[in-house]
């Protein structure tokens, strides 16, 4: 088969070498026991979603990107939530968001921009990727990205949010009309040894949400108590 010329586009519809897209989601398999019906259990996603933020992670770096996996695909890298149920989140800094579209778009990906100003969307094996561009309404920065951790994600390495950076996102996403501690919980749980909490406080300031639940955690004995200042 004739290569592609360095450089050239691709006909539409057609993908980058090495990139595989799945377009139909698997069949369900049916319960062999006694339990919920299979129509009762929400599909397990994770390794759909894993294949689709390897993919999206791979163009990125073959396209010399800077980025970072954030979300709960993060999480899951850094060794935390094993069972994943929603999209895939990458950070990238607004003034690349142009050229990682284009790299997205060449690989024969569809990338669609919502009315939100501060991420563009594409799917890829059936599953949402959301490139955001803004982490709790603060831009992405080359700092943020230079703190990111290489790790493997499901045999693929590629840059991870630092655990700090990334409890810091999930906190200051709280707010009155989404303050789920449940959901951000055991990522807690599983980061604390991980994370510069005196750093998340700092950051989180004063924002109610995240302040009751920083103390949550204290209560429960997950973190240390704040220390008063003299």
């Amino acid at each position: 088969m004739a290569q592609r010329a360095e450089g050239a586009e691709l006909p539409r519809g057609s993908t980058a070498p090495g990139l595989r897209l799945a377009t139909d989601d698997p069949e369900p398999v049916p319960p062999t026991g006694p339990g919920p019906t299979a129509q009762e259990l929400p599909p397990d996603r994770t390794q759909a979603i894993l294949e689709a933020a390897k993919q999206i992670g791979s163009l990125l770096k073959r396209g010399g990107h800077r980025f970072a996996l954030a979300g709960s695909v993060a999480v899951h890298a850094l060794g935390g939530q094993r069972r994943l149920q929603h999209d895939a989140d990458f950070c990238v800094l607004r003034e690349d968001a142009d050229a990682v579209a284009q790299t997205l778009r060449e690989a024969g990906l569809v990338v669609r921009e919502p009315p939100e100003d501060w991420l563009v969307k594409t799917t890829c094996f059936g599953q949402d990727v959301d490139i955001i561009l803004e982490l709790a309404h603060r831009p992405v920065t080359p700092d943020l990205l230079a703190r990111a951790h290489e790790l493997s994600v499901d045999s693929v390495r590629m840059p991870v949010l630092a655990p700090t950076d990334l409890m810091w996102s999930l906190l200051a996403a709280f707010g009155e009309h989404h303050c789920d501690f449940g959901s951000v919980l055991p990522v807690a749980r599983v980061l604390r040894e991980k994370v510069d909490w005196d750093d998340v406080r700092e950051r989180c300031g004063q924002e109610p949400m995240a302040d009751a639940f920083l103390f949550l955690l204290e209560r429960l004995d997950i973190i240390d108590a704040r220390r008063e200042s003299r």
